[in-house]
């Protein structure tokens, strides 16, 4: 059966249609993700409003092109430039540009390119194995177990994207579970926060306030640094030299891409903590650690595997568990669930093909990233040097259509301006924007299997205390809490 419906989904991508889906997705992807600023969270959040009258497979391949895309573009200005196009590609610069410094910029994205696609084609076995096994956990999930997962998310995603201050990052994650609320509950129907407003009444609609939230700040910072960037001159690829060096280096890449999906799994991490672990793994276990930094090819390589291999990592909790394991996958999830699928232990049962599709999708993505990387690298880079007066303005375009085409009101595009400022103030005060997103994504579950809970233990939350997975999550959530607090610490003091 599996096999059939891999068929299946590989019969879709070569629909005429579907590969000129693929190729547009992964080529805009890809400069998105090479343009310094314009991260891949905010080219899939834009892409996911274009796409909402796509047929669903289009959609879906669209959505995942651009995300492979735009998370392996940044290593091109990260090498060229010495300024990481997205955050995943930060570790590889720190060996991409010195290379290009000293001639070998084209063998650089050679790697880094090469690497990529590698580490995405593995994570996708373990999308294919992993993926079931989670599921078959999560069916034993009832109400209590989802509303402490959801918890657990929004906690964790805060804890580890404030940059040492966890209470911003979870006061973000309660602003959006706040968010959450607006409209009709999902239990009894009974309108909450609208007052009166016939548009807040079905809910505030999430396109709008991702686009606003990562699009808009991402605009403003373009204004105030308009200028383009100089470019270092791309040499030759050297194919030849890279593919030894590719095949010498396959351990480090295994090793990588297994680091990066255990990475991705973990939600709220991303895609740069994946890279920086597996440079980080690479220099630790070389003989040679010194010339990590100086333009060591294992270092390009490691980092573009890990990063890469988080993009199937990530996507793993969500077709499990409906929780994403990063910002970019939190869009991908609110994008699969604009397109009538529900990820989540009910996945593998109700759209048994979905994974199938998802993993071929992948698999066609990284090849064609690959390809067009390669084929087209001397054109894309040019768009580095870009002035950011002419960039800002179209993509502050696409934000406008992208909100509109959700529902054609001018009022999703008042909420796409609303949210922008809200992430302009969290950007401003240090507060992280991707547990604010959590939380808009993760309230509806949170809300309606407490309540659920609730209502059949007559207002009682002592079965929650009963049941092992709950106790496992109130005891990973208290010790989190106490140990980002400091409080576990100051025990610890006091006990000795």
């Amino acid at each position: 059966m599996a096999l059939q419906y891999l068929g299946q989904a590989l019969m879709i991508v070569l629909t005429p249609l579907n590969m000129l889906v693929l190729v547009l997705s992964v080529g805009s992807g890809l400069v998105m993700g090479m343009l310094p600023g314009l991260s891949a969270t905010m080219a899939i959040a834009l892409l996911t409003g274009l796409t909402y009258n796509f047929p669903t497979q289009s959609a879906l391949i669209a959505l995942i092109g651009v995300y492979v895309g735009s998370i392996s573009g940044g290593c091109q200005s990260a090498i060229l430039l010495n300024i990481p196009g997205t955050p995943a590609s930060a570790a590889t610069a720190l060996d991409g540009f010195p290379m290009a410094k000293r001639g070998e910029g084209g063998l650089a994205i050679f790697l880094a390119t090469s690497a990529s696609c590698l580490g995405t084609l593995i994570s996708v076995v373990f999308v294919l194995t992993l993926t079931p096994l989670l599921t078959s956990l999560a069916l034993k999930f009832a109400s209590w177990e989802f509303f402490l997962l959801s918890i657990f998310g929004i906690l964790i995603c805060g804890a580890i994207t404030a940059q040492g201050n966890a209470l911003k990052g979870w006061i973000s994650g309660v602003l959006g579970l706040l968010v959450a609320m607006v409209g009709l509950d999902t239990v009894d129907t009974f309108a909450r926060f609208s007052y009166g407003n016939v548009n807040l009444m079905s809910g505030i609609q999430l396109i709008p306030v991702m686009i606003g939230l990562f699009g808009f700040p991402e605009i403003v910072k373009g204004f105030k640094n308009q200028e383009g960037e100089e470019v270092l001159q791309l040499s030759k690829f050297h194919v030849r030299e890279g593919l030894k060096r590719i095949v010498k280096n396959f351990g480090a890449i295994f090793r990588s891409s297994v680091i990066g999906v255990c990475v991705g799994i973990i939600p709220g991490v991303g895609e740069d903590v994946g890279g920086w672990l597996s440079y980080w793994a690479s220099k630790t276990k070389s003989k040679d650690p010194e010339s990590f930094g100086k333009g060591n090819d294992q270092g390009i390589i490691s980092a573009e595997a890990g990063n890469n291999a988080c993009v199937g990592g990530a996507i793993i909790p969500i077709l499990s568990l409906a929780v994403p394991g990063s910002a970019p996958a939190a869009v991908l999830l609110a994008a699969f669930l604009m397109h009538g699928y529900r990820p989540g232990p009910l996945l593998m049962t109700e759209s048994p093909s979905f994974v199938y599709n998802i993993s071929i999708y992948l698999i066609a993505a990284s090849l064609f990233m690959w390809i067009i990387a390669m084929g087209l690298s001397k054109v894309t880079v040019k768009v580095l040097g870009v002035n950011k007066k002419i960039l800002m303005p179209i993509i502050f375009t696409l934000c406008v259509i992208g909100s509109y085409l959700i529902n054609y009101t001018m009022f999703d595009i008042k909420v796409m301006f609303m949210f922008g400022l809200v992430g302009l103030a969290l950007s401003s005060f240090d507060f992280p924007v991707a547990p604010f997103l959590l939380g808009v994504i993760l309230g509806p579950m949170a809300d309606s299997n407490l309540r659920r809970a609730l209502r059949l233990s007559d207002g009682s939350f002592a079965p929650m205390f009963g049941r092992p997975i709950c106790v496992f999550f109130l005891v990973i959530i208290v010790f989190m809490v106490l140990g980002q607090t400091g409080l576990l610490k100051k025990f610890k003091k006091a006990k000795v």
